[in-house]
C-alpha cells in the first residue's frame, strides 16, 4: 500500500489507529519490514479514546450512555459521509462496527461505539484500571510507545486515568528518550517551528 510505503521512507513515528491488537500485529509487521529494507527503524504510536470505572460494569455502562442517545439515522448518515473519504485509515476503523451498534465490543475491552458518529480515531479502551493497563502492555508488547489517549468528556477521563490506570503502569519502555523540543506558544506566531518573534520596542 501507497501510505505505508510513504511512511517507512519519510517518518520517525508511526501512528495508528485503535485496532484489535492482531491487526495492529500486522500493520506494524508491514511497516517494519519496508523501513528495515530502506535501513530505517521507526518508533510506533496508537490513538485510543479511554473510558475506565473503578468496576468493569461502571465503565461499559459509561460506554453506553454515550450512544444511547444516538438514533440510527443519524448513524447512517455519518457512515454515508465516512464512506466517501479517501481513508484507507477510515475504512478499516468503519469496519470494525459495519455502521451497527450490535457488535462493538470488537476485541478484550477494545469498543468500536465512539466511531459510530465519529470520524478518525474510532475506538475506546473499556474497563476497571487492571484491564485498561492490561491492555496498553498488550500494545507496548507490540512494539507501541507513544500513547495518544482522549476520552469524553476528556478532562473528567484525563483525572480518571491519572489516578486509576497510569500507577499501573510501567513509565519507562526502552523506548528512544531522545530530547524534544516543546512549542509552548505563542503559536500563531511561531516560526518555522521553534523560532519566536522578538517583541519589538518603538524608539520614539
Amino acid at each position: 500500500m501507497r501510505p505505508l510505503m510513504v511512511a517507512a521512507e519519510q517518518i520517525d513515528s508511526y501512528l495508528t489507529w485503535g485496532e484489535p491488537p492482531e491487526l495492529v500485529a500486522e500493520k506494524l509487521a508491514v511497516v517494519r519490514e519496508r523501513a528495515a529494507a530502506r535501513g530505517r527503524t521507526l518508533q510506533y504510536g496508537i490513538r485510543l479514546h479511554v473510558i475506565v470505572r473503578e468496576t468493569e460494569e461502571e465503565a461499559w455502562a459509561a460506554a453506553d450512555r454515550l450512544i444511547a442517545h444516538l438514533d440510527d439515522d443519524t448513524i447512517a448518515q455519518a457512515q454515508k459521509i465516512f464512506a466517501r473519504m479517501d481513508s484507507a485509515g477510515q475504512a478499516r476503523m468503519s469496519a470494525l462496527h459495519q455502521g451497527s451498534r450490535d457488535n462493538l465490543r470488537i476485541a478484550p475491552n477494545l469498543w468500536a461505539g465512539v466511531g459510530l458518529v465519529r470520524g478518525g480515531a474510532g475506538t475506546a479502551l473499556v474497563g476497571n484500571p487492571q484491564q485498561v493497563a492490561e491492555r496498553i502492555r498488550e500494545y507496548q508488547a507490540l512494539g507501541i510507545s507513544n500513547f495518544i489517549f482522549s476520552g469524553y468528556p476528556h478532562l473528567e477521563e484525563a483525572h480518571r486515568f491519572a489516578e486509576l490506570v497510569m500507577p499501573l503502569l510501567p513509565l519507562e519502555n526502552g523506548a528512544s528518550s531522545k530530547a524534544r523540543s516543546v512549542n509552548t506558544g505563542p503559536f500563531g506566531e511561531t516560526i518555522g517551528g521553534d523560532k519566536r518573534p522578538v517583541r519589538q520596542v518603538s524608539a520614539s
